[in-house]
């Protein structure tokens, strides 16, 4: 069982900093994320929101089932606000902005973003030199749809390194971190920011990615 790593606590609520490749659901290997760490800390936990296998970083737990339920409608009204880092190869047909478009479910479990706008999915990021051949993006989506802002980048010519779903340059893990959680809950004010992970392209990344100029 893996070791997991708890980077805030509240008596209603823990972040944890997912590994790459946790599985929020039990499969043949291993256990789900929350119920391993239910099992570390000998507690009973509640999922509140999830992300993708291959991604990391800051995920929500709710330490009882009225926390996870307020919590929940947090997301569900769109007013915890999540921002991700994500590396990847090549160059943007836009290095800022927004990225909008319906999202339409392809074969293999794969998705894609159309042109149309019925009820798009909503990406807004900027992106910075890295190293030559590399930008990092910091991503701030306002809609929660499953592989999101994987499809969001592979939009604009940069599938993510790693991804090889969508057509990322080949690596270990896929370079996708959720960074930052800011929310409101119980009259207090939270932002919370979960390390990145120290392997392959996430090395390079300067120590405070929040620049606001490109290079």
């Amino acid at each position: 069982m893996r070791e997991l790593s708890i980077v805030f606590s509240h008596p209603d609520f823990y972040v944890l900093n997912k590994p790459a490749g946790a599985p929020m659901h039990a499969n043949d290997n291993e256990l789900g994320v929350v119920q391993q760490l239910s099992e570390q800390l000998h507690e009973p936990l509640w999922p509140i929101h999830r992300l993708d296998t291959p991604t990391s970083g800051a995920l929500l737990i709710g330490r009882n089932q009225q926390a996870a339920a307020a919590l929940s409608g947090l997301f569900a009204h769109r007013t915890i606000h999540k921002t991700y880092l994500a590396i990847c190869a090549g160059k943007p047909k836009k290095k800022q902005g927004l990225i909008s478009g319906d999202m339409q479910k392809v074969r293999r479990g794969n998705w894609r973003l159309l042109h149309s706008q019925e009820n798009p999915a909503q990406t807004r990021f900027t992106s910075f030199s890295l190293k030559p051949g590399y930008r990092y993006y910091v991503l701030k989506p306002t809609t929660g749809r499953t592989h999101q802002l994987r499809v969001a980048l592979k939009s604009i010519g940069v599938p993510i390194c790693g991804d090889t779903r969508y057509g990322g340059e080949s690596a270990e893990h896929l370079h996708l971190h959720a960074w930052k959680l800011q929310f409101e809950y119980a009259g207090d004010v939270f932002d919370i920011t979960v390390p990145w992970p120290a392997y392959e392209h996430f090395a390079d990344l300067p120590s405070v990615p929040e620049i606001t100029t490109d290079e």
